[in-house]
């Protein structure tokens, strides 16, 4: 039976079920597994489950919004292409570039718990790895500013990436069907951890809720809550690169907006029940670290102790898959941007014999596994938060403009009450960024300056003559 293909030939094999346990494999990874106790030890305190709700509403308003996208384009490139259609050229590259910062940066975040996972796993097993190989040697305190930390590089999360990068390059059949068994045993880790762990909750850790503000703004509080929202929105970046397959999902007008709202769904519960019971087994203060849910078993006391080897193997599982799929994401916008003749040839060339972006996929590994080696998990986890806030904001702009640009349009799903939910979705994002750190916006506005530079000098020049 001859193989369906998409436009751009890629194969069209992904059903309604395969795209959302693709979406929630990738994004249950570094939200579940090691944002959630970041957030809580300097932001929001056990109100972290709040700020996860009000992460979840935000996104939930962009999902419909990116519903109505997919089933209408159903191409490879998401965000960039969807605003590139839109709002021209310029306006895309912009959310492009963000989306390549996005990506690069949250494989790198998630690589470093999946080192520290492993690094505890491990130990318990009577056989840690040496701290100066499995630990970033750039150090970060708010405070202080940049250090160095003593270590040498973090070879586990590097050679995590090489790995995945390895399994992606080699198509996405393979992939996909790793990520199915994955996806499962995520969930049932997380199952185990809530169900269990209730039983061992202790309520005094929780109390307050939330916690009074510690002087400055976004330190605790309720101001802390909304900035721990901003913080951990990066945790639903997954629910982006399932709209990235739309090109090799089988009846695309139907497939992509269940995918997209059930993975966002069944995620945003899960998301709320883990944080309520770690923060219930542990102060949260203690939280702050690349393992959250270890410390937290840890606290739970020995009635519990047994699960966490399971907790942390599939944990080391888990984190693998979500590497996997922020990959596969990113290759996809550098298909998408290759084609438009905005990045280089090489990157929109496809695989003879795997029919995937291997040349994208190996870019991005190299580039990932150098931050992953390099810096610290909370770091990462900030850069991150303002360019996904920003490029989701874009895209709900985008329908409200594209219904009065092209109303005649087919539009098998339909974002409802527009342009309300839209323009909600929009502000959502655009407040939340308003919560971050002001370090995250230089970093962020830098790295745009850099964008615009690369636009004018080489990307615009190459497409107005038609490319090199």
């Amino acid at each position: 039976m001859e193989k369906e293909l998409g436009p751009e030939g890629l194969d069209r094999t992904l059903g309604p079920i395969s795209i959302i346990a693709l979406g929630v494999g990738g994004i249950i990874g570094a939200g579940a597994f090691v944002l959630t106790g970041v957030a809580a030890a300097s932001f929001a305190g056990p109100s972290i489950s709040l700020s996860f709700l009000i992460a979840g509403m935000a996104c939930l308003l962009a999902g419909l919004c990116y519903a109505e996208y997919a089933a209408m384009l159903p191409v490879a490139g998401s965000a960039y292409s969807y605003v590139t259609f839109t709002m021209g050229r310029f306006a895309g590259w912009l959310v492009g570039w963000i989306l390549i910062l996005d990506y690069l940066v949250v494989c790198s975040l998630i690589a470093v718990g999946w080192s520290a996972y492993t690094g505890a796993f491990l130990s318990d097993t009577g056989h840690p790895l040496p701290a100066r190989w499995s630990a970033p040697p750039i150090a970060y305190d708010a405070a202080t500013g940049f250090g160095l930390s003593g270590a040498v590089i973090n070879l586990p999360a590097m050679l995590l990436i090489l790995l995945v990068a390895t399994v992606l390059a080699g198509g996405l059949r393979k992939s996909v069907a790793f990520n199915w068994v994955v996806a499962g045993l995520k969930v049932g880790a997380i199952a185990l951890f809530v169900l269990f762990g209730a039983a061992r909750i202790d309520l005094s850790n929780w109390q307050p809720f939330v916690p009074p503000n510690g002087g400055s703004f976004g330190s605790f509080g309720w101001s802390g809550v909304v900035r721990g929202a901003a913080v951990v929105f990066v945790a639903f970046l997954g629910f982006d690169a399932v709209s990235t397959t739309a090109q090799e999902a089988k009846n695309p007008q139907r497939t992509m907006p269940i995918a997209i709202l059930g993975a966002l769904g069944v995620v945003t519960l899960i998301y709320v029940a883990l944080s309520l019971v770690m923060t219930g087994l542990s102060p949260y203060r203690e939280l702050g670290v690349a393992n959250p849910l270890n410390v937290a078993l840890v606290h739970g006391g020995p009635t519990l102790a047994w699960l966490r080897p399971v907790l942390s193997l599939t944990t080391i599982i888990g984190l693998a898959s979500g590497v996997m799929v922020v990959l596969l994401g990113q290759s996809r916008i550098f298909l998408a941007m290759s084609r438009d003749r905005l990045l280089p040839v090489p990157f929109g060339e496809l695989d003879p014999k795997t029919r995937t972006p291997v040349k994208g996929v190996k870019l991005i590994a190299a580039i990932a596994m150098a931050l992953a080696g390099l810096f610290p998990v909370h770091l990462l986890g900030e850069i991150i938060a303002i360019g996904t806030l920003l490029a989701f904001a874009i895209v709900c702009v985008g329908i409200v403009v594209l219904r009065r640009t092209r109303p005649d349009l087919p539009r098998p799903f339909r974002t409802p009450l527009s342009p309300l939910v839209p323009l909600a979705g929009a502000a959502w994002c655009v407040v939340l960024m308003t919560f971050l750190p002001g370090v995250t916006w230089v970093a962020f506005l830098l790295w745009l300056g850099g964008g615009v530079a690369v636009y004018f000098t080489y990307s615009r020049p190459r497409a107005m003559r038609g490319g090199a």
